[in-house]
């Protein structure tokens, strides 16, 4: 397949720390066999490379090497893969931290906060929707159990953490191995104090303190405590207060992890890969294999739509909560010089000062004007600046309605929200003294009693101090959240095995920023699963990762997918939800399990459609178990194009597999197993359009166990995918003009450092991964009518690449480390298809890309 690929003049350094498929220039890492002589190894690496970090674990030996230049690279690489004391080697790639953004406690200054203690009821709403509340009241905690944490540090100084660090702590055990400053480009710094950052109120951070929190938060003046109080901590921090993580130190941290003897790891470090094949991946598996659960965050890339979800370990997702915390300060109104009656909103940034009391004034009294103040507010309108301005929320940026305001004099406004979960407000615009938000009912009821002709005065009495205020979620409450993301992995594997809250939850943040704040994602739901482990592992006593896969996955409850608008009638994909959200006091208590935690039937090409899985009586007593299946909406990969369509926005319906089960009743005596044959029929759907589909077999036991099995399948071939798309463009701050083909002549240096001399350079676009992927010099005869393939240039070829948008600069040096001589030429970027051969010479396999022609000379 031919597609043209745009090559452009780039002024660009050849010392770029990170290339955009994330990988860490000139850095990888390495594993040594165990037991092999390392003489040859050092031999090759130490005169042109830096060993910055060592791994001597039980399950992983090896190093992170940093070459000194590329060509030194180029030339190792290649000679190391075929050394017998080199097990693997992989680029080291950086991973981004996981973005944090709570609704927090406060929104000035800390010192100033005074908060009103109103305890939440005493069934906290996330703990209520998985159970966790029933195994609280047995006394179960998780005691016994210690959680490791691959995280951004902790404040163990919170009170709700502990107050400590140390053995006899909350905060038992850990190790920062980065440093405050490091970013992920920079050396890092390590130490033995897994303190998390304390930074401006307006830049927060405390991402592995939240994380902390969900887990094993104390009882506090909010009311609620973790999911497993009683557990111990283990911290290991491998993001700085900026920027993000390499890989190696997610590698060593895990393996730190496991050999200070985690019982159960937890990382909330999602992405998007889609293989199984990076080191990462291989040191997580290894740890499972060897006994520790190792869960990991599906991601937050829902909008990115199928195959999208991160393949790490237990994947999870998100679910959205039943209640949504929402701190709050307090006001009070009064119509026409009436009475005072107080109300709560939400203080933004800047936030009302103490004494402001003001009449309101609105631009509109339709209270379902979808964009209303997105404009400039007509001339007519009179001087605001003694009135406090109510907008509806929608339809442009806070940022937009706050300008138009101001722009007439306003120096307050107040939003209010058009669903039932308000925002915090942060916003800069000169002038405004104050700006927040209150509840949608609130906001009409002032707009109505104005429209009536009435006069509506706010007074803002005690801004700093703060109330939290549970609202009932009634538009996504208990469904999968719709930024969780989706498989299947390139692969055909069911990700995420299952989901936990996820979505609005309240948990510690670091003292300096509050204390206390609400967050959403993944990484939310990890820790919160980790914490259900423990619960389990204390009720059950110990049970190896797969069982514990098995169990929870049998036992949790799938749900109607939502699209953070309105509610389908089919349950949600099972590449977006798993088997469902988990059910603790079921998982601490079931006696039968199932041997599978889930059935991927693979595409069309590869269809698995006879299989079996067995139900396993560990009680007592016989059971009888009545067998049916119900579908999962069915998810559309692509419309007409070859990218994936995002969520909201694919195409969903209510088209299901049949499933043909050998018994739909069947009595297994006690202590002992029947197995069940699964025979699957994909729907007749389109095939081009990669269709997943999905759904659970369902097992209602007469002991009254409910348990399901979920199931997932692709209509279409994988193999057959474009994965190469139809454009390339240039993604540079300094050139962005494509050259057309014989329009260009580069003149290179051989062993010049001067980044001003403009150099060829492309990108591609991926839009499904590729397991393989090369880029090669073409060279051209005089009248181009004949080509000869050169080699690789550089830092190809590559594997396992995800979906992305690669770019190369090319100084003329090629993967062999010799020069590419000058001529004329052309770049062809191949990509293997998935399930392809690299070795294959069948172009059916290959998607490929040429550039324009281009002439290259050495000065």
């Amino acid at each position: 397949m031919m597609r043209a690929l745009l090559l452009l003049p780039l002024v660009a350094s050849a010392a770029a720390e990170v290339a955009s498929n994330g990988v860490i220039q000139r850095s990888f890492i390495v594993e040594f066999e165990q037991g092999q002589d390392l003489s040859s190894y050092h031999s090759k690496v130490d005169p042109v490379a830096d060993t910055v970090k060592t791994f001597d674990y039980s399950l992983f030996k090896g190093a992170t090497i940093q070459f000194k230049n590329d060509e030194a690279a180029a030339l190792a690489v290649a000679e190391l893969r075929a050394l017998d004391s080199v097990k693997n080697i992989w680029p080291n790639r950086l991973h981004e931290r996981p973005e944090f953004n709570p609704t927090r406690v406060v929104t000035s200054v800390a010192s100033a906060l005074r908060v009103k203690r109103q305890a939440i009821n005493d069934t906290f709403s996330p703990h209520l929707e998985t159970q966790v509340d029933k195994l609280h009241a047995e006394g179960i905690t998780g005691k016994g159990v210690t959680i490791a944490i691959v995280d951004s540090g902790i404040d163990y100084n919170h009170p709700a953490l502990g107050g400590c660090f140390g053995p006899n702590c909350l905060v038992a055990r850990g190790h920062d191995f980065v440093g405050n400053n490091y970013t992920g480009f920079n050396d890092p710094i390590p130490d033995d104090d897994p303190m998390d950052c304390s930074a401006h109120l307006l830049d927060v951070k405390g991402h592995g303190t939240h994380v902390a929190g969900i887990i094993a938060a104390q009882p506090n003046e909010y009311g609620f405590t973790g999911a497993a109080p009683g557990v111990k901590l283990a911290v290991y921090r491998v993001f700085g207060c900026e920027g993000g993580a390499a890989e190696n130190e997610l590698v060593d941290a895990s393996m730190r992890a496991f050999e200070d003897g985690a019982d159960i790891i937890t990382a909330s470090v999602g992405g998007t890969g889609g293989w199984e094949e990076d080191v990462w991946s291989t040191v997580i598996n290894r740890i499972v294999q060897s006994g520790v659960p190792f869960l990991v965050a599906a991601g937050n890339e829902g909008s990115s739509g199928l195959f999208a979800s991160s393949v790490n370990g237990t994947a999870i997702a998100s679910y959205n909560t039943n209640k949504i915390p929402i701190f709050t300060s307090p006001a009070n109104f009064s119509v026409d010089d009436g009475s005072s009656q107080d109300i709560v909103y939400l203080r933004g940034t800047p936030g009302f000062a103490a004494g402001v009391r003001l009449p309101l004034w609105t631009p509109s009294f339709n209270t379902s004007e979808i964009a209303q103040g997105c404009s400039p507010l007509p001339d007519n309108t009179p001087d605001l600046s003694g009135n406090i301005v109510l907008i509806r929320r929608g339809g442009c940026t806070f940022l937009e309605k706050a300008q138009n305001a101001v722009a007439r004099g306003a120096r307050h406004v107040l939003l209010y929200d058009n669903g039932v979960i308000p925002a915090f407000v942060t916003v800069s615009v000169d002038g405004l003294a104050g700006i927040g938000m209150v509840m949608a009912e609130t906001g009409v009821n002032f707009v109505n009693t104005l429209a009536s002709g009435s006069e509506v005065v706010l007074e803002i009495v005690e801004p700093d101090v703060v109330q939290l205020v549970v609202i009932n979620n009634t538009v996504n409450g208990g469904h999968p959240a719709r930024d969780t993301s989706w498989s299947p992995t390139y692969e055909a594997k069911i990700k995420p095995q299952f989901g936990a809250p996820g979505g609005d939850i309240l948990s510690t943040i670091p003292l300096s920023q509050g204390g206390f704040g609400v967050d959403s994602g993944t990484s939310m739901a990890t820790p919160f699963a980790a914490a259900v482990y423990a619960l389990v592992r204390e009720s059950r006593g110990p049970l190896n990762p797969n069982t514990l896969e098995r169990l929870l996955s049998a036992t949790a409850n799938p749900n109607l997918l939502n699209d953070g608008v309105q509610t389908f009638p089919w349950l949600a994909p099972v590449a977006q939800q798993g088997a469902g959200i988990v059910q603790a006091w079921d998982a601490a208590h079931a006696v039968t399990f199932l041997s599978r935690p889930n059935i991927a039937f693979n595409d069309t090409d590869y269809l698995d459609d006879t299989t079996n899985f067995t139900i396993i009586n560990t009680g007592n007593e016989a059971v009888t178990y009545e067998i049916g299946t119900v579908g999962a909406a069915t998810a559309y990969t692509f419309s007409d194009g070859i990218v994936p369509d995002p969520f909201p926005g694919m195409t969903i319906d209510g088209t299901f597999a049949q499933l043909s089960l050998s018994d739909s009743r069947v009595t297994v005596p006690a202590r002992s197993e029947a197995a069940i044959t699964v025979i699957v029929t994909p729907p007749s759907i389109e095939a081009r359009r990669l269709p997943v589909y999905s759904g659970y077999i369902t097992l209602n036991a007469s002991n009254g166990e409910n348990l399901s099995l979920p199931y997932q399948g692709i209509v279409g071939s994988l193999n057959a995918q474009t994965v190469l798309g139809s454009w390339s463009v240039f993604a540079n701050a300094t050139s962005e003009v494509p050259i057309t083909s014989n329009g260009t002549l580069f003149t290179l240096s051989l062993n010049s450092t001067d980044t001003s001399v403009p150099i060829p350079a492309f990108q591609a676009e991926i839009v499904f991964g590729s397991p393989f992927m090369s880029v090669v010099a073409v060279r051209l005869s005089d009248d181009s009518s004949n080509t000869t393939v050169v080699g690789d240039i550089l830092d190809s070829p590559s594997r396992w690449e995800p979906r992305g948008s690669p770019f190369w600069n090319f100084n003329g040096r090629m993967a062999d480390d010799s020069f590419l001589p000058a001529g004329r030429y052309r770049m062809r970027v191949r990509a293997l298809h998935i399930f392809g051969d690299s070795e294959s010479l069948d172009e059916s396999q290959w998607d490929q890309i040429d550039s324009p022609d281009f002439e290259i000379r050495y000065a």
